[in-house]
Protein backbone atom coordinates (compact mmCIF):
# COMPACT_ATOMS: atom_id res chain seq x y z
CA UNK A 1 0.00 0.00 0.00
CA UNK A 2 1.39 3.58 -0.93
CA UNK A 3 2.88 5.95 2.07
CA UNK A 4 -0.28 8.04 3.41
CA UNK A 5 2.26 11.04 4.01
CA UNK A 6 0.94 13.61 1.76
CA UNK A 7 -2.26 11.87 1.06
CA UNK A 8 -3.93 15.43 1.71
CA UNK A 9 -1.74 17.06 -0.98
CA UNK A 10 -2.83 15.21 -3.86
CA UNK A 11 -5.27 14.86 -6.04
CA UNK A 12 -8.10 12.42 -4.80
CA UNK A 13 -10.77 10.67 -6.61
CA UNK A 14 -14.31 10.69 -5.40
CA UNK A 15 -16.16 7.95 -5.16
CA UNK A 16 -18.70 5.66 -4.92
CA UNK A 17 -18.92 2.31 -3.23
CA UNK A 18 -19.33 0.99 -6.55
CA UNK A 19 -16.04 3.04 -7.91
CA UNK A 20 -13.84 0.99 -4.97
CA UNK A 21 -12.44 -1.70 -6.58
CA UNK A 22 -11.45 0.75 -9.38
CA UNK A 23 -8.58 2.86 -7.09
CA UNK A 24 -7.31 -0.21 -4.94
CA UNK A 25 -3.92 1.52 -4.16
CA UNK A 26 -5.46 5.01 -4.48
CA UNK A 27 -6.09 7.74 -2.70
CA UNK A 28 -10.01 8.50 -2.37
CA UNK A 29 -12.57 11.06 -0.79
CA UNK A 30 -15.66 9.05 -0.07
CA UNK A 31 -18.68 10.59 1.50
CA UNK A 32 -21.76 8.65 3.63
CA UNK A 33 -23.59 8.54 6.34
CA UNK A 34 -22.29 6.47 8.88
CA UNK A 35 -24.69 3.17 9.51
CA UNK A 36 -22.75 1.30 12.19
CA UNK A 37 -19.48 1.47 14.20
CA UNK A 38 -17.51 -1.49 15.07
CA UNK A 39 -17.77 -2.16 19.16
CA UNK A 40 -13.91 -2.20 19.17
CA UNK A 41 -13.88 1.74 17.40
CA UNK A 42 -11.24 0.64 14.90
CA UNK A 43 -13.64 0.29 12.03
CA UNK A 44 -17.13 1.98 10.96
CA UNK A 45 -19.02 1.29 7.82
CA UNK A 46 -21.13 4.35 5.62
CA UNK A 47 -23.66 3.84 2.96
CA UNK A 48 -22.91 5.90 -0.04
CA UNK A 49 -26.15 7.81 -2.13
CA UNK A 50 -27.05 4.65 -3.63
CA UNK A 51 -27.67 3.30 -0.37
CA UNK A 52 -24.30 0.27 -1.20
CA UNK A 53 -22.45 -0.14 2.10
CA UNK A 54 -18.27 0.77 2.17
CA UNK A 55 -16.00 -0.06 5.26
CA UNK A 56 -13.67 2.27 6.97
CA UNK A 57 -10.43 0.87 8.62
CA UNK A 58 -8.81 3.69 11.11
CA UNK A 59 -5.08 3.52 12.07
CA UNK A 60 -6.35 5.35 15.38
CA UNK A 61 -9.20 4.01 17.94
CA UNK A 62 -12.49 6.27 17.46
CA UNK A 63 -12.11 9.03 20.34
CA UNK A 64 -15.72 10.23 20.13
CA UNK A 65 -19.07 9.34 18.76
CA UNK A 66 -19.75 8.76 15.02
CA UNK A 67 -22.89 9.96 13.39
CA UNK A 68 -24.43 11.42 10.35
CA UNK A 69 -22.59 12.61 7.34
CA UNK A 70 -18.87 11.84 6.98
CA UNK A 71 -16.27 12.28 4.82
CA UNK A 72 -13.25 10.04 4.48
CA UNK A 73 -10.07 10.65 3.09
CA UNK A 74 -8.10 7.30 2.28
CA UNK A 75 -6.54 4.89 0.46
CA UNK A 76 -8.50 1.82 -0.81
CA UNK A 77 -7.04 -1.55 0.72
CA UNK A 78 -7.04 -4.72 -1.27
CA UNK A 79 -10.17 -5.87 0.07
CA UNK A 80 -11.38 -2.67 -1.05
CA UNK A 81 -12.26 -1.06 2.07
CA UNK A 82 -10.99 2.45 2.51
CA UNK A 83 -7.86 2.79 4.99
CA UNK A 84 -8.64 6.68 6.36
CA UNK A 85 -5.95 9.07 6.54
CA UNK A 86 -8.71 11.49 7.60
CA UNK A 87 -12.63 11.72 8.30
CA UNK A 88 -14.72 14.86 9.03
CA UNK A 89 -18.25 14.70 10.12
CA UNK A 90 -20.65 17.35 8.20
CA UNK A 91 -23.07 19.85 9.52
CA UNK A 92 -26.61 18.38 8.08
CA UNK A 93 -28.41 21.30 8.54
CA UNK A 94 -31.95 20.75 9.07
CA UNK A 95 -33.26 24.56 8.91
CA UNK A 96 -34.58 26.72 5.98
CA UNK A 97 -35.51 24.80 2.59
CA UNK A 98 -34.32 26.39 -0.40
CA UNK A 99 -37.59 26.16 -3.08
CA UNK A 100 -40.09 28.23 -1.31
CA UNK A 101 -43.47 28.49 -2.08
Amino acid sequence: MADMVGILDVPKSRVTCDMLSQHIGKPVCFVGRVEKVHPTGKTFTVSDGEGKIATVELVCVLDEELSGVVEVIGMVTNKGAIMASTYNMLREDKGIPFAQN
